[in-house]
Parts: C-alpha cells; sequence; structure tokens
C-alpha cells in the first residue's frame, strides 16, 4: 500500500471516528449565540451554539443532522475553537476554507490536529459544503450574531 493510500485510510479512519463519536455534540445551557445553517443539496443541518467572553470562545456545541463530513467537520471545528480569540478563530475557519478549495494555506498557522483529515474533501467540490457548513456557521455567530442566515442557506 503506497503512503498516500495509507494516508487517505487514516484521515477516513479519524473522519469516521468524529461521525461515530462526534465531540461537543448536544446543547449549551445558558445564553449562548445560536446559528442555524443548512446545505440544501446534501440535507444537512446544523445549529451551532457559542459562547464567547472576553473576546474567547470559551465553548462550542452543535446538533444537527447529516452525512459523515458535515458532523465530522463540525466536531472537529467545535474542539479546534474552544479557547480561541474570536479573532484567531475567524482566521482558523479561513485557513480550513482556503484548504477546501485547494489553495495554499499556511500549515503552521495553527496546529490542525484532525482536521488536516478533511483535506481530501477538496477533491470533491460537491462536498466541500458540506465541510464548510460549519465553519460558516461559526463565521456568521463570531462576525454578527444579529444577522440572519437566509442568505448562506443555498451557498
Amino acid at each position: 500500500m503506497s503512503l498516500d493510500n495509507k494516508l487517505d485510510t487514516l484521515y477516513r479512519q479519524v473522519i469516521m471516528d468524529h461521525y461515530k463519536n462526534p465531540r461537543n455534540r448536544g446543547e449549551i445551557e445558558g445564553d449562548a449565540l445560536k446559528v442555524n445553517m443548512n446545505n440544501p443539496t446534501c440535507g444537512d443541518r446544523i445549529q451551532l451554539q457559542m459562547q464567547v467572553k472576553d473576546e474567547h470562545v470559551t465553548e462550542a456545541k452543535f446538533i444537527g443532522e447529516g452525512c459523515s463530513i458535515s458532523l465530522s467537520s463540525a466536531s472537529m471545528m467545535t474542539q479546534a475553537v474552544k479557547g480561541l480569540h474570536v479573532d484567531q478563530a475567524l482566521q482558523l475557519s479561513k485557513l480550513f476554507s482556503s484548504m477546501m478549495l485547494g489553495e495554499e494555506y499556511d500549515e503552521d498557522a495553527f496546529d490542525l490536529g484532525d482536521i488536516e483529515a478533511l483535506q481530501g474533501v477538496s477533491k470533491f467540490p460537491a462536498r466541500i459544503k458540506c465541510a464548510t457548513l460549519a465553519w460558516k456557521a461559526m463565521e456568521q455567530g463570531l462576525d454578527g450574531p444579529e444577522q440572519d442566515d437566509d442568505d448562506d442557506d443555498d451557498e
């Protein structure tokens, strides 16, 4: 088995682990930013909930349903942004978008951890929306919690 095949297998295992054993799935008790988004193409639906204190994401959880890519990405994203300054979380989201689009990105800017397993999604344009759904919800929540999300539903 070639190195590329071994990496693909490992990445698939990481994605399936997050899908079968999602981290941070559930609801935040008390006040939280809530953003609902869906991907009508695939049927993915997510509600992202976050608590932000002193410009830091102190808690992030999600509920929803969808394919393995969207739910594992939500699991990975909620793990990655906890504890980050809002600006860092938004920078990480931009880096993730670049990775999904197959663009150059600074691999040293963040320790991506399990998120790197989603790199292969960039080879499947129809699945990019699945992978970025939770990230777009996070951006919307942190950029403008008062905004309506109707404009993003059809992306």
